[in-house]
């Protein structure tokens, strides 16, 4: 390497570091990230495979093709203001503490303790309801696939009961809990090859599943067929579009990650920012053909949600081994599909624990949290472990609610997911009234688009709130 490079990677650390050193705190964990890594993390936790797969079940009953297929272009263009309002701000407050501490900094001297505190606990609940959500998630897609390989539900299969899906969850988590204690070097790698699976499975499924099928849906069925159909007592077709419109929303959130991996990133002020978007920008794309891939094979939609088919009701899941089996008489190709989307998972997982920390070291560096000189510290590989092992501790005390009742540990999961995006609102709202006139942009800007930009993004949030909160029933 030459001279004057190194030079120039030495000045920009100087610079990161005297940006850090302005806003408040000092470097203490290692800067080694570059933009691909930042964009790959975001990715990676956003990945569509696990978003779209573990809550296709809940569009295809809401609504069907149209409100997954023309839903999602709906609620991309109004994630995407969300996603750039929060890079405008990202990239004028590059920490580690992200969504609170922008609240802090745009809400105004007398309300910006609460303005912070309120976006700091829904943020890390939300992260932890996430984290829960995906690996419980990842836990029951393994409970399907070893319920096919042993037959399915209607050939004498394996049904695994709730405590072993608690015990496979629990082993997940405490693998994701090893892999963040290596250092940010390890670390980078899974997130560049969460990022690289999400990008080749979607390729390789999309390919594949299309080419698999005897029996394909129609162009008019997948992109203006609305299901009405949901066993539930919900007829309105407004209110079960809006219902149907809750998994696009969950597919695409996480990307705030790229903030909290900010401390870590180099140049930070402009390749956070930029990791955000292009993280929602591909998600957004490769989300969308998955999507209709997938629907091209829904030919039968009340059979593939009905718990009495081979899947137990796993829409994907059924409707890929009955591909297979007609195809070539096995489901094992549909085995290896869902293998696929289960390290895809994994990986997000893995991620989501990564996020969970960083968000909770700077929340306990600022000490908003109980115990806060305990879970702000780190090791000699400058990770910071005791706050990865909370994360792990949190995940699965969570999910221990899934023992009583399914629908309480669904509900507790729509709340915090919801926690999530009033947490991403939030300081958005405040970059657009109280700290319209004084916002000082950093490298990263949307110039005179900013405030209508910033509207459009939390009104959608407003309107999303009221969806999340709406019965499915």
């Amino acid at each position: 390497m030459s001279r004057s490079v190194v030079v120039a990677m030495d000045a920009a650390a100087d610079a990161d570091q005297a940006r850090l050193h302005q806003l408040g705190y000092r470097q203490e964990l290692k800067r080694g990230l570059s933009l691909v890594s930042n964009f790959a993390f975001s990715f990676s936790i956003i990945s569509v495979l696990t978003g779209v797969t573990t809550t296709y079940s809940t569009g295809l009953r809401y609504g069907g093709p149209v409100s997954m297929t023309l839903g999602w272009l709906v609620v991309s263009a109004f994630n995407g203001c969300v996603a750039l309002s929060m890079a405008e701000i990202c990239s004028a407050y590059p920490t580690s503490g992200g969504l609170y501490y922008w609240s802090a900094k745009l809400a105004g001297k007398e309300w910006a303790p609460l303005a912070s505190w309120v976006t700091g606990w829904f943020n890390i609940v939300g992260q932890w309801a996430c984290t829960t959500s995906v690996d419980f998630s990842l836990a029951q897609l393994l409970q399907v696939i070893i319920l096919l390989a042993t037959g399915g539900a209607n050939g004498g299969g394996y049904m695994a009961s709730k405590y072993v899906v608690l015990a496979i969850y629990c082993s997940i988590l405490i693998m994701h809990g090893l892999i963040n204690s290596l250092p940010i070097q390890w670390l980078s790698w899974f997130g560049h090859l969460g990022a690289f699976w999400n990008v080749a499975g979607v390729f390789a499924l999309t390919i594949l599943i299309p080419a698999v099928a005897k029996e394909r849906a129609r162009p008019e069925f997948i992109f203006t067929h609305f299901n009405t159909e949901n066993g539930m007592g919900i007829h309105d077709k407004a209110y079960i579009l809006a219902v149907g419109l809750l998994m696009s929303q969950y597919s695409v959130i996480g990307y705030d990650t790229s903030a909290h991996m900010i401390e870590e990133t180099k140049n930070a002020d402009w390749n956070g920012p930029i990791g955000i978007i292009t993280s929602v920008a591909l998600s957004t794309m490769f989300g969308w053909i998955y999507l209709v891939a997938l629907t091209s094979i829904m030919v039968d939609i009340p059979y593939l949600l009905s718990p009495d088919n081979d899947a137990g009701g796993y829409a994907i899941a059924q409707a890929l081994y009955t591909s297979f089996h007609r195809r070539y008489g096995t489901g094992a190709g549909a085995l290896a599909c869902l293998g696929v989307i289960a390290v895809a998972i994994f990986l997000c997982g893995s991620a989501c624990i990564t996020s969970n920390s960083r968000m909770g070291y700077a929340f306990s560096r600022d000490g908003a949290m109980p115990l806060s000189r305990v879970w702000y510290r780190v090791n000699r590989h400058e990770v910071p472990l005791n706050v990865v092992w909370l994360s792990v501790a949190v995940a699965f005390v969570m999910a221990l609610t899934s023992l009583g009742s399914q629908v309480a540990f669904q509900a507790m999961g729509s709340i915090a997911t919801l926690g999530m995006y009033i947490a991403y609102a939030l300081p958005v709202f405040f970059r657009v009234t109280t700290a319209r006139r004084s916002f000082v942009p950093g490298p990263f800007h949307l110039g005179k688009y900013g405030v209508l930009v910033g509207w459009a993004g939390v009104v959608w949030v407003a309107t999303v709130t009221v969806l999340f909160s709406m019965p499915v029933a």
